[in-house]
């Protein structure tokens, strides 16, 4: 019969057994480490070149790839780059794409006009009818503004006039919108889109004034 000092030993190994086998499933849960879970950051995930950026960080141009687009007529065919998996709202001389969730986009009008980019650019800022617009500049035939979207809040346009006869008339029209957040990565698409550009070499003198 085990005296009352004997039974409080007993069960004193009997616990620590427990606690060396519950140690014991811990570390073979965290793959031999048991410091896994406190060493490496939990629900931290870096996008594959190929996913499309949280919308709450901006868009970051390094995180896109691009995919060839057609467009434009039979007879005066247009193709540039577009980010991979932003989708086609319309086609034909005013093509848009946008991004899966609508918070960006970029579109293009390839019927071009008789006027010059600078024209161009003053009457599209007389045109614009949106809430607390702010026109950030308008050089070079590139205009940058913002204003305020009654449902999507605070939002950011870029519109960039292509001429092919050294300014004198306007080829295409390609614009890209966002947020104010996204002003960098609106910028490389823009960028982007306008050194793939391909257009006809003689659109002919159909162009609108």
């Amino acid at each position: 019969m085990l005296t009352p000092r004997h039974q409080a030993l007993l069960m004193t190994l009997a616990g620590m057994t427990v606690g060396v086998v519950a140690f014991g499933t811990v570390v073979a849960v965290n793959g031999g480490n048991p410091f896994t879970a406190h060493d490496t950051p939990v629900g931290i995930v870096s996008p594959s070149p190929s996913s499309t950026p949280r919308h709450g960080d901006g868009l970051q141009a390094d995180g896109l790839q691009y995919v060839v687009q057609n467009f434009g007529t039979d007879n005066d065919p247009v193709s540039a780059e577009v980010p991979a998996g932003w989708k086609s709202a319309q086609s034909g001389t005013r093509p848009k794409f946008l991004d899966p969730t609508g918070v960006w986009q970029i579109r293009f009008d390839t019927r071009g006009s008789k006027q010059s980019p600078d024209e161009l650019v003053q009457l599209r800022v007389r045109s614009i009818d949106e809430k607390d617009l702010q026109v950030m500049s308008r050089d070079n035939g590139l205009l940058v503004y913002t204003y305020v979207d009654q449902t999507r809040g605070p939002r950011m346009g870029l519109s960039r006039w292509i001429s092919l006869d050294g300014g004198r008339t306007s080829a295409v029209e390609i614009t890209v919108g966002g947020r104010p957040q996204d002003e960098a990565g609106l910028r490389a698409v823009l960028q982007h889109a306008i050194d793939t550009l391909k257009v006809p070499v003689n659109p002919g003198d159909t162009r609108p004034n």
